[in-house]
């Protein structure tokens, strides 16, 4: 059986608390720029912030939870707690995404050009700089663990280096060249930028929830490893899932209906070490049928449906 590895457990804690403590001065910083600036692709750039750092305490407790092992009540563990943080954090995206297209069709009605631009970018050009630290983290994270909550947070600062380009180039354009218009133009992009993330983490948190299948060429490598043991006539009936850091694949193997109950459990214990080798995360279940005995199948089912 798969255990959580502690230090996914240790990296993914760290990357929640580093992206509130980054979200919070990035939310003060802009505040104060916003209020010196009036720009819309400011406020548009701290309402995102703002919400960043309720989706990353949504996170942090998330994560919390989502790292406790399995207990009476969860036999499966807790990981599909990451999955409900990233619906909660497409809903809060969402969200933000209609209040800001709210103030620019406003400001669109009354254009206006930022003032007080060279704070603007001093502010925006220190918000990249936190931002892209933490992005690299997160991804550093990610490749390690794989976690869907922390993968949903780099994906809303990743966009953060690209709206804080866009607020820079707002402010510069709308002093030197006068365009009034420009401001809230950048801040339209900067909204259908906050929906596409949403739709992409509420994509894959969904998934999640709905117990998705692997993708083809994980459940062609499963199904291969196990067909590949010399004593396995056949394999079929494979679900796989996951849920948070654990994976779960479950199998059924068709063996010699002659071999003793004790040599049929070294084969599928020789089956389940391979699968685990290759899928590290995963719990393996594997089911033996005697070799000739057909009963209705999963894989029937599907194909006739």
């Amino acid at each position: 059986m798969s255990a959580v590895d502690p230090r996914s457990v240790r990296l993914m804690t760290a990357a929640t608390l580093v992206a509130v403590g980054v979200a919070v001065t990035l939310v003060t910083i802009k505040a104060v720029a916003w209020a010196m600036t009036g720009s819309v692709a400011m406020l548009s750039s701290l309402a995102d912030s703002t919400l960043d750092c309720l989706a990353s305490l949504v996170n942090l407790l998330a994560v919390r939870h989502a790292v406790q092992p399995a207990d009476a009540d969860h036999r499966f563990g807790h990981g599909k707690a990451e999955a409900l943080a990233g619906m909660v954090q497409a809903a809060i995206v969402t969200g933000s995404a209609g209040f800001l297209l709210s103030e620019i069709i406003d400001r669109f009605r009354d254009p206006q050009i930022p003032q007080a631009e060279l704070a603007g970018v001093v502010v925006m050009v220190v918000s990249i700089a936190l931002t892209l630290g933490l992005v690299q983290f997160q991804k550093y994270v990610v490749r390690r663990t794989g976690s869907v909550a922390v993968g949903a947070d780099s994906l809303h600062y990743t966009g953060d280096v690209l709206m804080n380009l866009s607020v820079i180039a707002a402010l510069g354009l709308g002093k030197w060249l006068g365009w009034s218009w420009i401001d809230p133009v950048f801040g339209l992009g900067i909204a259908l930028l906050l929906l596409k993330g949403a739709w992409e983490i509420g994509r894959e948190s969904f998934n999640m929830l709905m117990d998705r299948e692997f993708p083809d060429a994980d459940r062609e490598r499963i199904m291969a490893l196990a067909t590949g043991h010399p004593q396995v006539i056949g394999a079929h009936d494979l679900r796989t899932r996951s849920s948070g850091l654990q994976d779960f694949i479950q199998v059924h193997l068709e063996v010699d209906g002659s071999l003793p109950l004790r040599k049929a459990h070294v084969i599928a214990d020789q089956v389940e070490r391979s699968i685990c080798a290759a899928f590290p995360k995963a719990e393996v279940i594997i089911h033996l049928d005697p070799d000739g005995i057909r009963e209705p199948r999963l894989d029937d089912r599907i194909a006739g449906a």
